[in-house]
């Protein structure tokens, strides 16, 4: 019979990460959370408890819950500490040589029945698999940002991931109050696949003089029902973000809709990244803390 999820490990507390511990927590799992730096992890699980002390303050939970999420969560920066996890989610930087030696340290760290998922939203999870010897047992997990609030995750399988471990990871996400979608382990899997296209025809119409930033946000927004049009999505994302997931796609299929703009590398090389460096294609005075 399989090992039960009941301990989870989050490699990485920033805003990705942070987010998937909090979200496990709410739902009642002990949660191991790993930063490499004392101090990338204190700031980290402020994140957290400032976001639960907000909830506390609009009544969206008692001051003892809390308390008692609070007291899930054991943080570290020994990634030793994920012995006893029954699944370790990796959310830290996306770089591929980070990635794989990290799956190869906790491969030889865990249990043998745990699973190892990456939060990566457009690298290949087999390529980070094979830093492993339990291709069965890796697949990815992509939640979005904030995961606090965002209900979808992509359920990435890849062709050595057993569907032991596929459907047990289904039901961990369902545990989670999300909802898990299958995806292939392909460039972007799909929402990003789907994304970087749509931006990027919003740049290229800025770039060509089609229509003001403005209109193009006001045309998307309210013409298909958008929350925010793409441009100003863009700032939100980070525009150096967006750049290099997409140079990721277009790596791995060399479509044309994946082929950057000009018009965003040279932003990106000007340091407009969006709200957290104030300018991105439109102005917000200061950096976003």
């Amino acid at each position: 019979m399989s090992q039960e999820i009941k301990k989870v490990g989050v490699a990485g507390c920033g805003i990705m990460g942070s987010g998937i511990v909090q979200v496990c927590a709410s739902s009642g799992y002990d949660v191991t959370v790993m930063e490499v730096e004392q101090s990338a992890l204190d700031k980290g699980l402020r994140l957290i408890a400032s976001r639960l002390d907000r909830d506390v303050k609009k009544e969206k939970m008692s001051s003892g819950d809390r308390d008692v999420l609070l007291g899930r969560i054991k943080g570290t920066t020994n990634n030793s500490d994920f012995s006893g996890c029954d699944i370790v989610i990796e959310a830290v930087t996306e770089n591929i040589d980070l990635k794989k030696k990290l799956f190869a340290d906790l491969d030889k760290i865990c249990p043998e029945h745990t699973i190892l998922a990456t939060n990566t939203s457009v690298l290949s999870v087999l390529n980070i698999a094979i830093a492993t010897t339990r291709l069965d047992k890796v697949l990815g997990l992509h939640f979005f940002n904030p995961v606090q609030v965002m209900k979808l995750v992509e359920v990435i399988k890849t062709i050595t991931t057993s569907e032991e471990t596929l459907q047990k990871s289904v039901e961990f996400v369902k545990s989670l109050g999300k909802r898990p979608v299958i995806a292939r382990d392909t460039p972007g899997f799909i929402v990003n696949r789907v994304l970087s296209s749509y931006l990027f025809s919003a740049v290229r119409m800025l770039e060509s003089g089609v229509a003001t930033r403005e209109d193009i946000d006001t045309a998307i927004s309210l013409g298909l029902n958008h929350p925010i049009g793409p441009l100003r999505l863009m700032d939100f994302i980070g525009l150096d973000t967006v750049l290099s997931g997409a140079e990721a796609i277009y790596e791995e299929l060399k479509e044309p809709q994946y082929a950057a703009p000009l018009l965003l590398k040279k932003m990106v090389d000007a340091g407009w990244l969006g709200r957290k460096s104030g300018k991105g294609f439109y102005d917000y005075g200061r950096p976003a803390l």
